[in-house]
């Protein structure tokens, strides 16, 4: 058996390929996972540790601020846990929803924050083992339905160059221990398995006919199990860094970015990223080469008490639906206000004319196991959406 085989992206790569854009994760606890790292791998070239791996709702992770739910509201392992946080300095933003349904109420409200506030460049999304276990036995065709509804929502919502991806579900083991497998529906555990493989065929069929991008990592990592949690759901550090180099290296080749494939002796003297025109390709080139700093000499955030989200400790699903979690809850102006120790920053922008279109990137043997759209995504500055007119400051 063969292990998945993935490029490396380090920090001055992503650093580059995600400057001033806005990524959204959207998930249950392993895409949580995909968050950490994610910024993780935007300050240092190191993995997320054991410990931060099972934590979940803490005040702060690696600079980051908890806005909504987590240790700010009740810590449960029920259907109504909220955990909303958000990672940013002077030309990255990154947040991280917590969900347990494809489409919800408090689905709703996240849509809402999109249409009303600022777009996401990036959404990496997926919702399928909370779906198919805490909510009905008959989950196929209610299932099916809420992907229709969120796919069609978010279509309608964000902008045609943002890069939507869907992951698809991790391989589930035999025996299943975790937080959101009550006793209720202990007896479903062994079976879930082939409940995600059916699930994970719905999501990509649906997704890639609405023109999103699918990533199928069930497949990619079906001979890495070695690196599955002993809880049958999550996995280590090392095949989440693999995920993000992934999600990373997919965006660069949508956005007709040509990641190198040398290794950098002195990072800090070399071009991170490649530029060099294709015939797939635009003239597009970035507008700095400079790495980002806004990081660097910020606070240190204390790191608060580690909270076991794998224990057995916290069964009970009997929250009350709060009434706080209804459409358009969020509102992410007043961020700093919960965040007065971070750094923020002014997000530069360029004029819109100096951007021109990039046709969708060709595909390679190195992503043979994605699935994707081939539709055309424009790279363009985020921002400048909001303040068109505003100088370059670079």
């Amino acid at each position: 058996m063969r292990e998945a085989v993935v490029r490396n992206v380090t920090r001055h790569q992503a650093g580059l390929l995600l400057h001033n854009k806005f990524v959204v994760v959207l998930g249950d606890s392993i895409q949580r996972s995909v968050y950490k790292d994610l910024v993780l791998l935007l300050q240092r070239d190191t993995h997320l540790t054991l410990s931060q791996l099972k934590s979940k709702g803490e005040l702060s992770f690696e600079r980051d601020c908890l806005v909504e739910g987590g240790r700010l509201g009740p810590m449960t392992n029920g259907i109504e846990y909220r955990e909303v946080r958000q990672y940013r300095t002077d030309h990255h933003l990154v947040r991280f929803y917590f969900i347990t349904r494809v489409f919800s109420r408090y689905m709703e409200s996240i849509l809402a924050d999109f249409k009303h506030e600022l777009k996401p460049d990036v959404v990496i999304v997926n919702s399928c083992l909370w779906d198919v276990s805490r909510y009905s036995r008959k989950w196929v065709s209610e299932y099916k339905e809420n992907l229709h509804k969120f796919f069609t929502q978010l279509k309608a919502i964000l902008p045609k160059e943002s890069l939507v991806m869907w992951n698809m579900t991790m391989p589930l083991g035999k025996n299943i221990v975790g937080g959101f497998l009550i006793p209720e529906i202990e007896d479903m555990g062994p079976m879930l398995r082939f409940d995600v493989i059916e699930a994970n065929f719905y999501g990509a069929m649906l997704a890639n006919a609405y023109g999103l991008d699918v990533l199928d990592l069930h497949f990619m990592f079906r001979f890495s199990l070695q690196h599955r949690m002993k809880d049958g759901v999550h996995w280590n550090a090392i095949v989440h860094r693999q995920i993000t180099c992934l999600l990373l290296a997919h965006a660069a080749q949508a956005w007709g970015v040509e990641l190198p494939s040398h290794t950098a002796t002195d990072q800090n003297k070399i071009s991170v990223l490649n530029y060099t025109q294709t015939t797939y390709q635009s003239d597009y080139r970035p507008s700095c080469y400079q790495t980002d700093s806004g990081y660097n000499g910020g606070p240190i955030w204390p790191q608060g008490q580690q909270y076991d989200g794998y224990g057995p400790d916290f069964y009970e699903d009997g929250i009350a639906a709060l009434s706080q979690f209804d459409v358009g809850y969020f509102s992410f102006g007043n961020v700093e206000q919960n965040n007065t120790a971070h750094s923020g920053g002014n997000y530069s922008t360029l004029p819109s004319s100096s951007v021109k279109p990039v046709s969708a990137a060709p595909s390679c043997s190195a992503n043979n196991l994605v699935m994707k759209q081939k539709h055309t995504k424009r790279h363009y500055n985020p921002y400048a959406r909001q303040k068109p007119n505003r100088p370059c400051k670079y």
